[in-house]
């Protein structure tokens, strides 16, 4: 199960918030508007009806064979009343009946007949009416119907205006609450830049614990930990130049001492022979190895940059190597605004794991769009597995098994030194599927324009 980011939780919880005390304060107004309108428009069809039954009653008593048609059409009942009278059992009314004597409901007819005045709600036809009995006499109930269409209309009205109302609350609390949640995590995104700037070699980033007073206890401890883990790297670094730096007399002695060996090989016998263009081999690997530890302690200055021809740089690291220069494809100007040693070691070293590791390679591509320069060198090897690319940059992972050491002549430090270099030119290095197989290596370097 995806767990939701604490923004979309503080942001559904302001919607949510927001949602039930509107859709509560949208409930509580309709009920209380709903009865006081009903209750209100009751009250009015009350009045009228004992108003018109006293007029039926006076037109009853003083006439002694009274027209009850003549009566009831002398009411003044408007459009929405409508008035009936139930008399020795016989239903009149002011027109044809058209079916308003099925409105009175027979529950209230019972109540009237026996002598009590009563009002009942019900619907008729499919419309919400009030009905309302007034005895006049014992065997006489007028009754009045009153239709409550347009007070439903208004009712249906007041539901949509409630109900855009609470919806557009929910809204507007969901925008509050993503202004919150920005606001809230301001602060943490100031920490993951810091973090991001620190991984990219930056060690002087650091927190201001005045910019966020209750965070300042974190922005301390982060701070610390950055000035440990600063102060180790830089001691693992003056560790590795130091150790490096006091290797090379003695390698340089034993490389001397070899060489004479190599020179002389055809005066050894085979066992000799062999055995000492062995060492002369290891202590050819072994230099190299003091080189790039050595490169890798010094890697932390900043990138040297001025104007190089790139394009003149990857064809010379073919030639060395004796790769065919027309596998160097450039997109736009090639003079960049680079390092020059840094930038054509990286080259190199992309171009050696390509012929130890992915069978050559195959096209070396320099592209520059605006101020960002990119390098690409393919390969046409087995590519490297989605469990290696996060760890192929780190220092002694070599060939597909990170983390394993295998029978080669390379140190495992060539892509630590082109991350290392990318980096102090504040890009990066990155690892990808070449269409058609193998592997695709490409480095990223912002301002590189003239």
């Amino acid at each position: 199960m995806i767990r939701a980011g604490l923004r979309s939780r503080v942001i559904a919880g302001f919607a949510a918030g927001a949602f039930a005390l509107s859709a509560t304060m949208a409930f509580a107004s309709y009920e209380i508007i709903r009865h006081s309108l009903l209750g209100e428009r009751e009250s009015t069809a009350v009045r009228a009806a004992y108003y018109d039954a006293a007029v039926m009653r006076a037109g009853i008593i003083t006439t002694t064979d009274p027209d009850l048609v003549a009566l009831l059409r002398s009411l003044d009942t408007g459009e929405s009343r409508r008035a009936l009278l139930h008399r020795s059992g016989e239903w009149f009314a002011r027109n044809a009946d058209a079916g308003t004597t099925k409105a009175v409901p027979a529950e209230l007819q019972s109540r009237a007949t026996a002598g009590t005045a009563a009002v009942q709600r019900v619907r008729a036809d499919g419309t919400p009416t009030l009905v309302v009995a007034v005895p006049i006499a014992a065997d006489t109930v007028f009754y009045e119907v009153d239709s409550l269409a347009e007070l439903d209309h208004t009712l249906g009205v007041l539901t949509i205006v409630l109900t855009a109302v609470a919806v557009c609350t929910t809204l507007a609390g969901a925008g509050l609450g993503l202004y919150a949640s920005r606001y809230v995590l301001r602060p943490l995104v100031r920490v993951e830049q810091a973090a991001q700037d620190i991984a990219t070699g930056a060690s002087e980033a650091r927190l201001d614990p005045a910019q966020e007073p209750d965070l300042a206890r974190l922005a301390t401890s982060f701070n610390h930990m950055v000035d440990e883990l600063s102060a180790r790297l830089e001691r693992d670094r003056r560790f590795a130049a130091d150790v490096s730096h006091e290797l090379r007399s003695p390698l340089q002695t034993l490389s001397a001492a070899a060489s004479v060996l190599t020179r002389r090989r055809d005066q050894l016998d085979e066992r000799t022979a062999t055995a000492a263009g062995l060492v002369a081999d290891e202590i050819t690997r072994f230099q190299q190895l003091v080189d790039d530890l050595l490169t890798l302690a010094r890697g932390d200055q900043p990138a040297q940059r001025a104007p190089a021809d790139v394009a003149g740089l990857a064809r010379s690291a073919c030639r060395e190597r004796g790769l065919a220069e027309g596998i160097v494809v450039a997109e736009g100007d090639t003079t960049w605004n680079v390092d020059r040693r840094r930038v054509a070691q990286m080259l190199g070293n992309l171009l050696d794991n390509a012929a130890a590791y992915g069978g050559g390679a195959t096209a070396v591509r320099l592209r520059l769009a605006g101020d960002h320069g990119s390098i690409e060198v393919d390969d046409e090897g087995p590519g490297v597995g989605p469990e290696d690319k996060a760890v192929i940059f780190n220092r002694f992972v070599r060939g597909r098994a990170a983390g394993t050491r295998r029978t080669s002549d390379g140190t495992g430090l060539g892509l630590a030194l082109v991350a290392q270099h990318a980096a102090a030119h504040g890009g990066s290095a990155t690892v990808l599927d070449r269409p058609g197989g193998g592997a695709r290596f490409r480095i990223d370097l912002p301002g590189c324009g003239s």
